[in-house]
């Protein structure tokens, strides 16, 4: 469904630009409380935020638009975009909102919308608070202070409740929080239960949120793991709906290698619901095999992790997620949540004795390269025929043996690219030749690194 604002995951920009601004924002918090409104959801409305030096304001814009509606905004402060999710379906809100732009810089911002169970909202949704946003005139703003709602202390207890108490007394664990929402979360939780820990990205700013930490630079986290000998390395996003792991070796796991380790486990154990791993198309095909080893089938979706979420729920599955770590365990939270992904492979770890560098060896990766390509003007891929060509060819000739992937980011001017093939050397080549043909239709301000 064709929205002008909202991209894969909420809506997403620079602040100060055309869309992330106060003035903007102030109309979309009167859009969305009206529309919550129309179909009879209660009137209030809980907003969280990230570390980021422009979400103060931006929260209280969009709070100020809220009020307009007739609803009554209630603040959560800084806190992580699934415990936002959590205290929505807790305070029973008509929507809750998390002011935040996830793993992008602190020039940007964004929002990202939650119903009154936790869910993320569909494109239904997002256009129809579209629609509402059009019928609503700009009007200036009054900033006023909003009452606090609990989001923290419940998001703890919750992922408390993951391990037994003191589950993990003698760990040494390296925690890279991304100067983000999750530093006054994540590390109250992983002491509480037992362990000892080193910090990396614990002192945001406003405008270090992300800057060379988190799950987008893993090198930091690799390093600190082996240099404290630690047992396990956890990097959350800035928003904390994500988690990258690295092993005792220093070795680094995407999303791909925690679910493999999660679904493997869980059908050996007899507790995947319908024997289901839900991922969506950028996913590695070595899970396909993984799962099917163990005795369970993958299903594949958009990219999205909200769309993950959605099939999730149609069929009834329990785990589900995306190579860049966002992981849903449906039965500790209805969306991405980087620390209750850690915590359930911890549980794992924990139950069969085994390290990290062992767990991950249940899946082999197929060889798989990606790229992303910042570009000028996100033109219809349909529109560039060098591109659609090459495609279409190295497809023929990878056949069953392999696959590709174009598409364009739904939060960042980037074309991404991806190939599997059967060696390093063919895939190597089939990326080479897509970026070549990209740059041949489009004009690319940077190729990036693949």
């Amino acid at each position: 469904m064709k929205r002008t604002y909202f991209g894969t995951d909420g809506i997403r920009g620079p602040y100060a630009g055309p869309v992330v601004n106060e003035s903007f924002f102030s109309r979309l918090g009167e859009a969305a409380a009206l529309w919550a409104l129309a179909k009879g959801a209660r009137p209030t409305v809980v907003v969280g935020r990230d570390t980021r030096a422009s979400g103060e304001s931006l929260a209280l814009a969009f709070a100020a638009g809220v009020r307009r509606a007739g609803a009554i905004p209630l603040t959560l402060g800084v806190l992580p975009t699934p415990a936002v999710s959590r205290a929505s379906a807790n305070a029973g809100a008509g929507l809750g909102a998390s002011i935040t732009a996830s793993h992008n810089p602190s020039s940007d911002n964004g929002i990202k919308f939650f119903n009154s169970d936790g869910s993320k909202l569909t494109d239904e949704d997002e256009a129809a608070i579209e629609a509402f946003v059009k019928k609503v005139p700009e009007a200036p703003w009054i900033a006023a202070p909003m009452e606090a709602a609990a989001g923290l202390a419940p998001y703890v207890e919750a992922a408390l409740a993951v391990l037994p108490a003191g589950s993990l007394r003698g760990w040494n664990i390296v925690l890279d929080t991304a100067n983000g929402a999750t530093c006054g979360s994540s590390p109250v939780v992983f002491r509480e239960l037992g362990a000892a820990l080193t910090l990396i990205g614990d002192a945001p700013d406003g405008l270090n949120i992300n800057d060379g930490v988190g799950s987008e630079h893993p090198e930091r986290l690799a390093e600190a793991v082996l240099r404290a000998g630690a047992r396990l390395g956890v990097a959350h996003d800035g928003d904390g709906d994500r988690c990258v792991l690295c092993d005792e070796k220093g070795k680094v796991l995407d999303g791909d290698e925690v679910l493999a380790i999660l679904a493997d486990d869980a059908l050996r154990q007899g507790t995947l619901a319908q024997r289901t791993l839900v991922v969506t198309v950028q996913s590695n095909l070595g899970l396909d095999g993984c799962v099917a080893a163990a005795g369970g089938r993958v299903v594949r979706t958009p990219v999205g992790d909200r769309y993950v979420a959605e099939a999730m729920r149609g069929i009834g599955a329990s785990l589900g997620g995306e190579s860049s770590g966002h992981i849903i365990c449906r039965d500790l939270s209805p969306t991405g949540d980087g620390l209750a992904a850690a915590l359930r492979v911890a549980s794992v770890m924990a139950r069969t004795g085994k390290p990290l560098s062992e767990l991950r060896g249940v899946m082999r990766r197929a060889p798989q390269l990606a790229s992303a390509l910042r570009v000028r003007e996100k033109r219809p891929i349909e529109d560039l025929p060098t591109l659609r060509g090459e495609m279409a060819a190295l497809q023929r000739e990878l056949g069953s043996a392999g696959r590709i992937l174009v598409r364009y980011s739904g939060t960042e001017p980037k074309l991404r690219l991806l190939v599997e093939g059967p060696s390093e050397a063919c895939v190597r080549d089939g990326m080479d030749r897509l970026t070549a043909a990209a740059c041949a239709d489009l004009e690319v301000e940077d190729r990036g690194s693949h």
